[in-house]
């Protein structure tokens, strides 16, 4: 079996599960320190973080990823073990396979590659690991490396995310940006009663739900050219006691905004206050803005390197898209980053049996080599 493959096999059988990395990092951080790169280990509370580099001066190329996945769900669901890899028509699988073990291990074998064939390259190579991508806060992860390396004067110039990004085979999409998330912890108060006496009562659910109507019909823009328009999802409804006969005292609501470049966060709260306000609720709202939206524009010189690529390698156009959730790419593009992702396809993350063609995953380090060359080569 190809180096990648056994390397990303190493990887699935480490019980990574968010935020263990269960010894991840170190393993990939031996490899490349055997291959000439500086390699640091930065810890921050539970989360380990790898960053690894090669070469000095000149612009700087990073490939970023994660070692952790999320849970299995029960193990007795899976066809094999889910932290043990297995081979099945061609397909490797284990939880992280596709996202993203498989990716991580083939930027390593990539870097390899490229620095044993490119001793002298132009610039500097790096790739940044965390084990807090996969995590509900992801303050220790990526976000918190990435004001490290602000406050040190590090800079990133392109950086290459491997999320499993194809849909239907390699390299058919790319994503060149993504949309923000601003997410809100809602509590609508009321007045508990018995529900045969009303009057003397408020009833939070009630109260809510004519502010609920004009916040799911409202239009908070028109989204542009990149990005469709910003969507308002409530992602948890819950009031009462458990009890038929009582008028909840109390409503809480989680509430989330995709968010495009057609939108600013502060005024999506804004907007959103003033609609509950102009309702009459009596209410508290925690915000939590996990990432601006962000974008490589056309043009952009790593967004048309790896576009190149994959017509090159893969044979296919791809699809240049913003659409998805967030990746840890929103923490690196405000340095001032060119950001794409291109990974695997994402048919089975997150799922059962999740799985990576091994074709797919023999061919992924020549597409991360490829955009080296072509950057700093």
């Amino acid at each position: 079996m190809s180096d990648v493959f056994e390397l990303a096999c190493d990887l699935i059988r480490r019980r990574s599960v968010t935020p263990d990395d269960a010894g991840c990092l170190p393993l990939i951080g031996e490899r490349l320190a055997h291959a000439g790169f500086r390699v640091e280990y930065l810890r921050y509370g539970e989360v380990d973080n790898l960053w690894a580099s090669h070469g000095d001066a000149g612009p700087t190329l990073a490939f970023l990823g994660h070692t952790d996945v999320v849970p299995s769900g029960p193990e007795a669901s899976w066809q094999s073990p889910p932290f043990e890899p297995a081979v099945r028509n061609g397909r490797l699988y284990g939880r992280g396979a596709a996202d993203m073990k498989g990716s991580a291990a083939a930027m390593v074998v990539a870097l390899e590659l490229f620095v044993a064939a490119h001793p002298a390259h132009r610039g500097r190579v790096g790739l940044l690991l965390t084990s807090d991508e996969e995590g509900p806060t992801n303050l220790d992860g990526v976000r918190r490396v990435a004001e490290h390396f602000r406050e040190r004067g590090e800079r990133i110039d392109w950086c290459v995310v491997g999320e499993p990004s194809s849909k239907e085979r390699l390299g058919d999409l790319i994503r060149v940006g993504r949309r923000g998330s601003l997410s809100g912890t809602l509590v609508v108060r009321g007045v508990q009663g018995h529900v045969a006496y009303p009057e003397k009562a408020l009833n939070p659910i009630h109260a809510f739900a004519p502010a609920l109507a004009e916040l799911a019909a409202e239009r908070w823009d028109e989204g542009n050219a990149d990005f469709p328009p910003t969507s308002f999802q409530v992602s948890n409804l819950n009031a009462g006691t458990g009890a038929n006969n009582v008028i909840p005292g109390e409503l809480a609501a989680l509430i989330n905004f995709r968010y495009c470049t057609a939108s600013r966060a502060e005024d999506l709260s804004a907007r959103t206050e003033a609609i509950l306000h102009r309702h009459g609720l009596d209410f508290a709202l925690d915000w939590n803005l996990s990432g601006e939206p962000f974008l490589t524009p056309p043009g952009g010189a790593l967004r048309d390197t790896v576009v190149a690529v994959c017509r090159d390698l893969c044979g296919i156009d791809p699809e240049q898209s913003t659409g998805g959730g967030t990746s840890d790419g929103r923490f690196i593009a405000p340095m001032g980053a060119e950001v794409v992702e291109l990974g695997p396809v994402n048919a089975t993350i997150h799922k059962v049996d999740e799985c990576v063609d091994i074709a797919d995953l023999d061919a992924l380090p020549a597409l991360y080599r490829a955009v080296c060359e072509r950057m700093l080569g």
